[in-house]
């Protein structure tokens, strides 16, 4: 069954959908012919979807691109060539795209183009909280905001609907709980003829060459549009209302903010006193439909996730139509502006904008508690025995270092036992900032980053360093997949994501073809091998000839495992020989291994559910205490070493 096959259904069915694939489905509705993205939570699934009706269909064309900034650059040079595009990206995605964005929005489109930003409040799998509509007010580039699963499907084709009819960009924003919840969608028909991904570029370059004096006319065409867009979106099916005309109180909800405010009015017993306005074209405002329905309200309340995006927009607006009521939301201090938007918050403002109280009940108690489980690395990931051989090894070479992390499984090394990042800021920071910390430190910097994230943006570090001479030792960690994300393909992998055979570029060989002096490949599962290829590295870095790089090379041990489902092979159990324990703790605590757990004598015991066969354990046991409880395949230690998702 492929990734997300829902987005196949019949037309006119009811399919329980996830809201990103509802997005995919209405990309697809309306014809789309080229969709690119690089993999981030909460956007992964969009493209994942259009990848399994590329393959059912014969179309659109689908890219995993190596970041977002050529994801957005390759989708927005189809819809210049005619071809109607999609983009998609999590929130801080939009920041590597900017470049191309701020200019797109001048040049204008010939065919529709629309950009996803999946954002995420309360930093579910981010490093920060991101309102991307400021992006949309900031390039003067619309912003639709679906209000849940089914209006994704609706808000995707009137986005694309309204991106060809201005003929520039449009941006679709989700949160988490739209683009990650599932619920029935009704679904029109897909026309796999409009999938076609065949344009012609038409020469322009008063238009699509953004010198100065072609960039200044078209600043002001850009800017005597925005009102135009505004009276759009006053006029658009996507924004509705409902509730008595003549209410004291309007409560605005924004995209998801209008499901926690229809919730809320009904939990309050206020569906009958108050007008509810639902609007999903927030950027610009729809400024008419705004001022209609902000005439003699006593207070207006704003419900929305994120910023108070919409509620300053209001505030302006009304201002500016000379309307005075009181409004209530983020600005006022009755919903939270950090962390994500929730029913009791919205109940609260709306509460207090019809003169009552709201305490939200009491959360029920669980009568069983789940035992606790802290973030770790998986039993078996390759990951965990690489930084336990680089301690070990820059232990016994009294290094002092300083590590620059980056994002991906091995951001938890900055937990115990290892706290072994230092840093964590974006994609591809650790190169970046372990070069800077390298010109003005006596420490040894240990830079660690992924195989799909050295791809998307460490290059330039590195060729800075190679450049600078700068004496950063680089530590790509190799499980030839983008794993954080579900396992997604990227260069490194040689697959693409309609499944067919790419290019595959070997981390190693791009090192050396930028000039790395020192480039080392090593068994990420051999401890050993890891530990003696530090110590050279560590040694060349004393050189001043620049940068050291080692690729520690292991799948990903979910990968391995659905492999080995698939050929019916069974990784063999390790067990312990009490006899040799001698309750170290080296195993369960230095280690971490979860499969491993410390039983009431400080032995160590080998849960066999957990236990994946990697082996790591009988490495680095100091008493030769672990053995394989049966014959162990050797086909299952070569699957650790190369397996790479299907396509």
């Amino acid at each position: 069954m492929p990734r997300h096959a829902e987005v196949l259904a019949p037309e006119g069915s009811r399919f329980l959908m996830l809201g990103n694939v509802a997005i995919a489905r209405g990309a697809l509705e309306y014809g789309l012919g080229f969709a690119s993205a690089y993999p981030g939570t909460p956007s992964t699934e969009i493209l994942e979807a259009l990848s399994t009706a590329a393959r059912e269909y014969g179309g659109p064309i689908v890219e995993w691109s190596v970041n977002e900034k050529v994801a957005y650059e390759e989708a927005y040079a189809a819809a210049l060539a005619g071809v109607p595009s999609l983009a998609a990206m999590k929130h801080v995605g939009v920041n590597v795209a900017a470049d191309p964005f701020f200019s797109s929005a001048y040049t204008g489109v010939r065919a529709a183009f629309i950009v996803v930003s999946a954002d995420d409040p309360g930093m579910h799998s981010s490093q920060n909280e991101q309102d991307n509509r400021w992006y949309g007010l900031h390039a003067y580039i619309p912003v639709v905001e679906p209000a849940g699963v089914q209006e994704a499907r609706e808000a995707t084709i009137e986005a694309f609907r309204l991106s060809e009819k201005l003929k520039r960009p449009v941006m679709l924003r989700t949160t988490t709980r739209v683009s990650h919840t599932r619920a029935p969608v009704r679904v029109g028909r897909i026309n796999p003829d409009r999938l076609a991904s065949r344009g012609r570029f038409e020469k322009n370059p008063d238009r699509l060459t953004l010198v100065p004096a072609h960039a200044r006319k078209l600043r002001e065409e850009l800017l005597s549009s925005w009102e135009k867009i505004s009276e759009v979106f006053s006029e658009s099916s996507l924004n509705s209302v409902e509730g008595p005309s003549d209410a004291e109180v309007l409560v605005v909800g924004v995209g998801i903010g209008y499901r926690y405010a229809a919730e809320a009015l009904r939990l309050l017993g206020l569906k009958e006193r108050v007008r509810l306005l639902k609007v999903q074209t927030p950027v610009p405002p729809p400024a008419r439909l705004l001022a209609r329905e902000a005439s003699d309200r006593d207070a207006i309340v704003v419900v929305e996730e994120g910023d108070p995006v919409f509620e300053n927009l209001i505030k302006q607006t009304l201002y500016d139509e000379g309307i005075r009521a009181k409004i209530i939301g983020k600005g006022s201090g009755h919903i939270p502006r950090s962390g994500e938007l929730g029913l009791h918050e919205a109940s609260a403002a709306i509460a207090a904008a019809n003169g009552a109280s709201y305490e939200p009940p009491e959360p029920a108690e669980a009568k069983l508690k789940p035992p606790p489980r802290p973030p770790a690395l998986c039993p078996g990931c390759p990951y965990r025995s690489v930084f336990y051989a680089l301690r070990r090894a820059l232990g016994r070479m009294r290094a002092r270092p300083v590590y620059s992390g980056d994002i991906g499984c091995y951001s938890l090394a900055v937990l115990p036992p290892f706290r072994m990042q230092d840093t964590l800021v974006e994609m591809g920071g650790s190169v970046g900032l372990g070069g800077g910390f390298s010109r003005v430190l006596e420490n040894l910097v240990v830079a660690t980053i992924g195989d799909s994230t050295f791809f998307h943006s460490g290059l330039p570090g590195l060729a800075n360093a190679v450049y600078n001479r700068i004496p950063l030792l680089l530590l790509v960690l190799d499980n030839m997949t983008t794993a954080m994300t579900g396992h997604q393909p990227h260069p490194g992998v040689g697959l693409r994501a309609d499944g067919s055979r790419g290019m595959r570029l070997a981390p190693e060989n791009v090192a050396k073809a930028l000039g790395v002096g020192f480039v080392e490949v090593v068994d990420a599962f051999n401890v050993a091998e890891v530990e003696g290829a530090v110590e050279r590295a560590v040694e060349y870095l004393k050189s001043g000839e620049g940068p050291a790089v080692l690729v520690a090379r292991g799948s990903c041990i979910l990968v391995a495992l659905r492999e080995a489902r698939l050929e019916g092979l069974k990784p063999p159990v390790y067990e312990v020989l009490e006899d040799r324990c001698r309750a170290c703790g080296v195993c369960y605590n230095a280690f971490n291994c979860p499969a491993i757990q410390r039983v009431e004598d400080g032995k160590a015991w080998v849960d066999p559910l957990l236990c994946v066969g990697c082996s790591e354990c009988e490495q680095i046991c100091p008493f030769d205490a672990f053995k394989p409880a049966e014959d162990v395949d050797e086909r299952w230690a070569k699957l650790m070493r190369i397996a790479v998702p299907r396509p």
